[in-house]
């Protein structure tokens, strides 16, 4: 008997698959056989260090598919490593009487296979609990030697076929065990609202403060938003300093920009004493909580010129032949404000752990959410050691990867153990792009790779953004906050910012990286009503908080995205259909794969907008839609029972 090409399984096993707590994840293997017996399977679920074993584990059943296809779901139930192995066998009985009904069938007499079928039952009854194992042989008694048809009646009885199909009969075969790390529901689902701090009650000459940030928690927690993410707080350095719409030389005022970390007020484990203190960030992280909102902060390892590290350990800094440290550069960019780290350096493992200690000194804090800036920029096995003692450490730490860079590093870095992978999902914009893309995510990594879909960020304002005026806003936050089980905005994005640096560039005029913006912005609010919306249908639907099972339906017009969600039992289905283009009205059918929806195929069913509250009574798989953006940018049906 053959068990493989089991699923989920990262790097032939040498990595662990990802889950969270209470999240039912698929599980699925080729179980096969010589000849043609009945096969049973399950899996064994148990977390690292049990005691017992895997007899102490706990079991779930595995169901058969087509071509030798088994599926089931495990669930975990705690933070930390967890392992799961699956065992299949021979349901000994079953392929008895799947034999003598093909003989049956062929006209063959089944009589010289009845002793063998009586000897089977009388062991299955043997192993049977208590007096259902005594009552089945007494009437196995009673029946035996009854006649060929009594005798056949009673050995194919479909209940008693049910009954010892549930026992295991030895020998068993048992796959390697597969690692599986878990974690908190916040590294599957969230939404974040991406802000500076020095912007929030900002007058545009002077910095605003923690203290700020705090009084908004409210506010853009009644928008629906779990996370707010905080850019770097640290003390910005002189040396460098770039200037507004990143000039090379700062003016008067100007705050330089905040990943430029580190002076002689302190450097990552510091707060800008401009912001507040620490206790004023406590108290932060405090109201996050009472409001229901977690603090992200942003892990930037790269240093200003006037950074401590550059006095203390000048080893540590990637320097020329004439021992200079060069500056950081991205051809033609170049950042006089920042001195890139040599992670290969002599002393690499003093550098290490002090990087650990930046996370675990905020972690002792209490925040439990980091973005780590440019990871694709530091070596592979540093961020092995990092995140492997983080896991150890402080398991409920949720890590965010913004790697915009080759798609194999991305990978990796998922694999290493980042929570989270910002995605090329701004640039995915036409149909086809967004179908190849989310496939992709849902299918070909999702057993280690989660994405979090940001819609802007303070260095991407994609040209779609700039051009297509509100209706590009309001569908690409549909996609986002429907597509992927965690999304973000950038501050702004509400306000339908969209003024360009200048033509072709993804940069914003008058950016925040380089000057104080008063936040709030008290004009018109144009998305915060969608934005309230969609955040509430995510919470209150289950489909929308996980990524695996996204199905793509078939719409006929090109401009028309037709999706659903759906939970693994079907309780909870919702089906999405957006229109792409931002400034057309367009009309279609739609053709729904009804099974994915667990209705019959031609079954009448209704359908509940959740963005107006209107219902639509819904007739086999073909049906219609319009969609204009001038009114929505789509449709976000919950299917009614």
């Amino acid at each position: 008997m053959v068990v493989g090409e089991i699923h989920p399984r990262v790097d032939c096993g040498t990595r662990p698959a990802k889950a969270v707590v209470g999240e039912a994840v698929p599980v699925r293997a080729r179980i096969f056989a010589d000849g043609r017996p009945r096969l049973r399977a399950r899996g064994r679920l148990l977390p690292d260090g049990l005691a017992g074993g895997w007899r102490a584990a706990r079991t779930f059943p595995l169901a058969p598919l087509v071509d030798d296809w088994w599926e089931g779901h495990l669930i975990p139930e705690s933070l930390g490593p967890w392992r799961f192995r699956l065992e299949a066998w021979e349901d000994r009985f079953g392929t008895w009487c799947d034999d003598v009904a093909r003989r049956l069938a062929a006209r063959v007499d089944p009589g010289p296979e009845l002793g063998e079928g009586w000897a089977l039952l009388r062991q299955a009854a043997r192993r049977l609990p208590g007096d259902q194992g005594r009552s089945l042989l007494r009437a196995a008694t009673t029946a035996e030697g009854a006649g060929l048809e009594r005798e056949l009646a009673f050995l194919l009885d479909a209940e008693l076929r049910n009954l010892l199909a549930t026992l295991v009969w030895l020998p068993l075969t048992t796959s390697p065990a597969q690692p599986l790390w878990v974690e908190r529901p916040r590294a599957l689902f969230g939404s974040w609202y991406e802000l500076f701090a020095r912007s929030q009650g900002s007058d545009g000459l002077h910095p605003g403060s923690l203290a700020a940030v705090a009084d908004r928690l409210p506010h853009l927690a009644s928008l629906g938003f779990d996370v707010i993410y905080l850019t770097p707080i640290h003390p910005v350095g002189v040396t460098g300093r770039r200037g507004r719409n990143n000039a090379p030389v700062a003016g008067p005022g100007d705050p330089g920009s905040p990943w430029a970390i580190g002076s002689e007020r302190g450097g990552h484990m510091d707060v800008d004493p401009e912001l507040g203190t620490l206790a004023d960030f406590r108290r932060l992280l405090a109201r996050a909580e009472e409001v229901g909102m977690e603090v992200a902060m942003d892990y930037a390892l790269q240093c200003s010129p006037d950074h401590p590290w550059v006095r203390e350990h000048p080893a540590w800094f990637r320097r020329r032949p004439d021992g200079s440290i060069r500056p950081a550069e991205n051809p033609p960019k170049r950042y006089d404000d920042i001195y890139p780290l040599d992670f290969n350096c002599r002393d690499w493992r003093g550098l290490w752990a002090a990087c650990y200690e930046i996370l675990d000194h905020w972690a002792r804090q209490g925040v439990r959410i980091f973005r780590v800036d440019n990871p694709h920029t530091k070596p592979v096995p540093f961020w092995e050691y990092l995140v492997g003692r983080l896991r150890l450490e402080h398991p409920e730490a949720v890590l965010l990867a913004e790697a915009f860079t080759a798609p194999a590093m991305v990978r990796e870095l998922a694999k290493v153990g980042f929570s989270q992978s910002y995605t090329y999902f701004t640039w995915r914009q036409t149909k086809e792009e967004l179908v190849a893309y989310a496939r992709e995510l849902a299918e070909e990594t999702a057993d280690y790779l989660r994405p979090n879909f940001f819609v802007n960020t303070p260095d991407i304002l994609t040209a779609q953004l700039q051009e297509g005026g509100e209706g590009a806003f309001r569908s690409r936050l549909l996609l986002a906050s429907t597509l992927s089980s965690s999304y973000g905005i950038y501050s702004g994005f509400e306000h339908l910012e969209r003024a360009a640096l200048r033509p072709g560039s993804e940069e914003y005029l008058d950016s925040e990286k380089y000057q104080y913006r008063p936040r709030p912005d008290h004009g018109d609010p144009a998305m915060e009503d969608l934005i309230a919306i969609v955040n509430a249908a995510r919470r209150d639907h289950p489909a929308l908080q996980q990524f695996r099972r996204l199905f793509f339906h078939w719409a006929d017009h090109p401009e028309l995205l037709c999706y659903s969600k759906t939970t693994p039992g079907l309780e909870d289905r919702v089906l999405v259909v957006v229109n792409l283009d931002p400034w057309h009205a367009h009309e279609s059918m739609v053709h729904l794969d009804l099974g994915q929806l667990g209705l019959g195929a031609d079954a009448s069913f209704a359908v509940r907008d959740l963005l107006d509250g209107a219902e639509y009574r819904w007739q086999g798989p073909h049906n219609y839609v319009r969609l204009d953006p001038a009114r929505a940018p789509g449709h976000l049906f919950e299917v009614l029972p």
